[in-house]
């Protein structure tokens, strides 16, 4: 990766400041605000800066095609450095001082979280374009990444086929591991299968040696982990250093969103497998085009383009589109435009906004990593966002603000 390792990125902004993408001379009053809150240091940095990337390029790409209504886009972006305090001071700047449109951002649930109350008291429309946990009902948010009841309920049955039924979880210590590894005990269960045992790791652990041993001891079929951010990669080193990559499997509902596989060697990896709504390979025009046009823009060496990069650019797309639908930037009528079936032809495939649950139905695939490389085995088209979002009707009680997650 010479020049441009993963853990450096390209993204340019810098941590609370906010950096338009026309000088200051060209800003006029006319342009349209859109914020970027995204974690580009810290131990999230690994996701966020190939999403920072994905959003440049999508206002780029909107700019150069005349942008919306007539008007500029003007970008600001934040880097909170994976700090929850600084995710709630630039949601409130973005929203106030920068008078933003929308606001687009977080990685973690838990920044979700800190963000969206912000938003939602300030009348600031905001898409979490993140891969999470499920089931966030709230008119004023738009949650475009995939599910549980998307990757997960694909992942797992496939992975118990090949592998057997006796599991073992590792996950993250906030509502993401947690509510997600009782998607995974349900969908386990659900398969005739057995969890053995569901670990769960503060983002800043590294030592999971006595974990490690409990897990060699209780003899899963396979495990699966929900492990989060840079600190955690630690956990898969450390896994093959006990010579238990090639004894007992490992499926993931979180591996090579922050490109672990690539930073992390064959032998260490080989073998795992993932589910996400995109992956680099994918064989359609649209993705082609894609990448020629992202590597145009961010050079030749630049590391794979996570699900996460493409879950923030698709984002972006949705809005514009119904921005151009409505005629307006309004918060009530974009809102109205995303309810009415939004879709984009995407490099992921097709994606529709759902308007019951402000998510979206989208595409699904199942993929191996391989020498560094994440081949896909299954896909699955267009699955809609079944999970507890189910019990979330926006439109028939668009007062309903909280997070619906599954009994444990």
């Amino acid at each position: 990766m010479d020049r441009r390792s993963f853990l450096q990125g390209s993204a340019t902004a810098l941590a609370g400041t906010a950096l338009p993408l026309f000088p200051m001379a060209a800003m006029a009053a006319d342009e349209i605000v859109v914020g970027s809150i995204i974690d580009m240091s810290g131990g999230l940095d690994i996701y966020g800066k190939p999403m920072a990337d994905c959003m440049t390029l999508a206002v780029e790409e909107q700019n150069a095609a005349g942008g919306l209504l007539g008007r500029k886009i003007r970008l600001v972006t934040y880097d909170p450095q994976s700090n929850m305090q600084l995710y709630a001071q630039f949601a409130q700047q973005s929203a106030l001082r920068d008078k933003s449109t929308v606001v687009m951002g977080g990685i973690t649930s838990a920044s979700r979280e800190v963000i969206r109350p912000v938003l939602t008291r300030n009348r600031t429309l905001y898409f979490y374009n993140t891969q999470y946990e499920g089931g966030v009902c709230d008119r004023n948010t738009f949650c475009t990444g995939v599910t549980p009841g998307q990757t997960v309920a694909k992942l797992i049955p496939y992975a118990m086929k090949k592998w057997g039924k006796k599991v073992y979880v590792v996950a993250a210590d906030y509502n993401y591991g947690q509510i997600t590894s009782q998607w995974v005990k349900k969908f386990v269960q659900d398969n005739g299968g057995s969890v053995a045992a569901i670990d769960f790791f503060p983002l800043d652990v590294t030592n999971f040696g006595p974990t490690i041993s409990k897990i060699e001891a209780a003899k899963p079929d396979m495990i699966v982990s929900a492990l989060v951010g840079g600190a955690h990669i630690s956990f898969y080193r450390q896994w093959a250093a006990a010579g238990l990559t090639k004894k007992i499997p490992l499926a993931s509902t979180t591996f090579a969103g922050g490109n672990e596989h690539i930073v992390l060697s064959p032998a260490e990896t080989d073998g795992f497998l993932v589910s996400y709504n995109y992956f680099q390979n994918l064989d359609t025009p649209q993705n082609k085009a894609f990448k020629e046009r992202f590597y145009k823009r961010f050079g030749s060496d630049y590391p794979n383009i996570t699900e996460l990069a493409m879950g923030t650019y698709q984002g972006f797309k949705l809005w514009a589109e119904a921005v151009k639908k409505a005629g307006s930037i309004d918060r009530e009528k974009m809102i109205t435009a995303l309810e009415s079936g939004i879709s984009i032809d995407a490099p992921s495939g097709k994606v529709t906004i759902d308007a019951p649950t402000h998510h979206c139905v989208l595409n699904v695939s199942i993929a191996e990593v391989r020498n560094k490389q994440l081949n896909i085995v299954e896909t699955f088209q267009q699955q809609p966002p079944v999970d507890t979002s189910a019990v979330c009707n926006l439109q028939k009680n668009p007062k309903d603000n909280q997070q619906y997650v599954i009994k444990a």
